[in-house]
């Protein structure tokens, strides 16, 4: 990427870094609020998940650094808020780009925050257990990886980054600690006959960080391409949904052989969430789920037509369907065939190094 590009990047990240541990702390309020609504105790599980994440909040906004560097008496020091790990990573991203930066809470990071604390939150400890150790392995590859890059694109030495470097860097970096704190939750709070149901909550979590990071490479790859984007208008049969979507005049779809797919004869183009915006029509939008459950496909209640979904694996995007696109905009689709009927096989088929948008095509 460019530095125009990586400049890009930066607001975003130093949004989910400054949001991140008010909705980790805040996670288990309802929880606290559902005991004391019925007036009973607290269960262990919620003691366990409050005690890690509390932990979590505290290094993330700087007490932890703060006591190790000088003990009990450094407590006073935690009101200095530039220790706070996402003002750390400010500092270090406005260096690079020789000016201050601000967080961006764009559509696409406000809706992976929402999604985020939905499983932080959640009533089933296994759910909670399984967004927290998802958040916590994911972030310490992503770390690393934005690590490498700034060093990479600016040119500049891997230790004068001092937010990266106290997360990953060193003999005995933090972000280690955390993912094995976070871990050792799922001994406790895991029983045997529900391993393939946290594993599939593990999967999904995991997921919804990592399209996150994948949506904001695509939207910055694309930054500077006057060419690159249009507005596509479409709408359900009956006209009670209406929405637009931002996407190449030139479309990549994916036609995909389940059972659902040949049914309706949805043809997909899959776009990040922030790329669709409904016109009018949301009330009138119904869900239907099968199978894992995941996958929300929304339907018009009027005219039973699907014009898009939020699929399995991009749940904070959309795959839109072409067949409702104005096509008088359109000027090619190119399409490639997805065998969802041996969705395993075809999966495990595709190799590692395709595009981000491979990934997404492995749809429900």
């Amino acid at each position: 990427m460019s530095q125009g590009q990586v400049a890009g990047l930066l607001p975003e990240y130093l949004a989910m870094s400054q949001a991140f541990p008010y909705l980790q702390a805040g996670s288990q309020k309802d929880l606290i609020f559902d005991a004391m609504n019925h007036n009973r105790d607290l269960a262990r599980d919620v003691e366990l998940t409050s005690v890690v994440a509390n932990f979590i909040c505290w290094d993330e906004t700087g007490g932890y650094g703060q006591i190790l560097q000088g003990g009990k008496a450094a407590l006073p020091d935690i009101l200095v808020t530039k220790n706070f790990h996402s003002n750390l990573f400010r500092k270090d991203a406005s260096q690079l780009l020789g000016r201050a930066i601000r967080p961006n809470y764009s559509a696409t990071t406000k809706r992976y925050l929402h999604s985020l604390y939905a499983g932080l939150s959640s009533k089933d400890p296994l759910v909670r257990c399984a967004y927290m150790v998802a958040f916590e392995l994911h972030a310490a590859d992503m770390i690393q990886s934005l690590w490498t890059t700034l060093v990479k694109t600016f040119e500049v030495r891997s230790d004068d980054l001092e937010y990266f470097r106290s997360h990953v860097g060193g003999e005995d970096p933090a972000e280690k600690y955390h993912g094995e704190m976070t871990s050792r939750l799922i001994g406790e709070l895991v029983p045997a006959d529900r391993n393939d149901l946290f594993l599939d909550e593990f999967d999904r979590a995991y997921r919804l960080s990592l399209q996150w990071c994948r949506d904001l490479l695509r939207i910055v790859s694309l930054q500077g391409d006057d060419h690159s984007e249009i507005e596509h208008h479409g709408r359900c049969h009956c006209g009670s949904v209406k929405f637009y979507v931002q996407a190449p005049r030139e479309l990549s779809a994916v036609r995909c052989n389940c059972s659902i797919c040949q049914m309706s004869g949805f043809l997909h183009l899959l776009v990040p969430g922030n790329k669709l915006v409904i016109e009018c029509g949301e009330e009138f939008l119904t869900t239907y789920q099968f199978n894992k459950n995941i996958a929300r496909h929304t339907f018009c209640r009027v005219c039973g037509v699907k014009p898009f979904y939020r699929p399995r694996s991009n749940p904070s995007g959309f795959s839109v369907n072409i067949r409702c696109l104005d096509n008088r905009t359109i000027e090619r689709i190119s399409i490639s065939e997805f065998d969802g009927e041996h969705w395993d096989q075809a999966f495990r088929s595709m190799q590692q190094d395709l595009e981000p948008c491979v990934e997404a095509k492995t749809l429900e």
